[in-house]
């Protein structure tokens, strides 16, 4: 609409001109005309503008505030290697702990935290580190980590992704208690 606007706009300019170089009333008429079209088209715009803004905000808020939503990329499950990828979904009738670390004997539990602890940490831009394929994410200095190769990545990025905090090295509580930087 803001296109056809700035035409009319154009159009509205060049009758006037012509019309007031040739003294013609129909020509200056017509620019008025132009004009008021434009100025509907442009009320128009803005208004749809406005709904769409309006309904992308009624969208983003339909969730509970300050839990994140969890974003898989779309090359989990295609067996294509990549960073950044939890491991598939938990095996059914396992606990969530042994669920995550199924198919890794070495993979240490999951740090016990609370939903909002998850949310205060998704507000994070601390840097914790993952290991490709793994599910848990740590701190730079965790003991799980030597001799793997990781990839640092922000713990708001991570809890989206879907990682869960190791309990070895317990990221969740050393993040949240202040020892790591925001």
């Amino acid at each position: 609409m803001i296109v056809v606007s700035l035409a009319l706009i154009l159009v509205a300019v060049v009758l006037l001109v012509f019309g007031l170089a040739g003294g013609s009333s129909p020509l200056l008429v017509v620019s008025i005309g132009a004009s008021l079209l434009a100025a509907v088209a442009l009320v128009a715009g803005a208004r749809q503008a406005a709904a769409g803004r309006a309904s992308a905000v009624r969208e983003t808020t339909d969730r509970e505030p300050g839990i994140p939503t969890q974003h898989l990329p779309p090359t989990v499950h295609t067996g294509d290697p990549g960073w950044r990828q939890p491991p598939g979904p938990p095996v059914p009738d396992l606990p969530e702990s042994a669920a995550d670390a199924a198919g890794y004997e070495d993979e240490p539990a999951a740090q016990e935290i609370t939903a909002a602890e998850v949310a205060q940490l998704a507000l994070r831009s601390d840097e914790v580190r993952v290991v490709d394929g793994r599910p848990r994410y740590h701190l730079a200095e965790c003991p799980h980590l030597i001799g793997r190769e990781h990839e640092p990545l922000p713990v708001a990025e991570a809890v989206e992704l879907g990682f869960t905090p190791c309990a070895h090295c317990a990221p969740g509580t050393t993040l949240l208690s202040g020892s790591g930087r925001r």
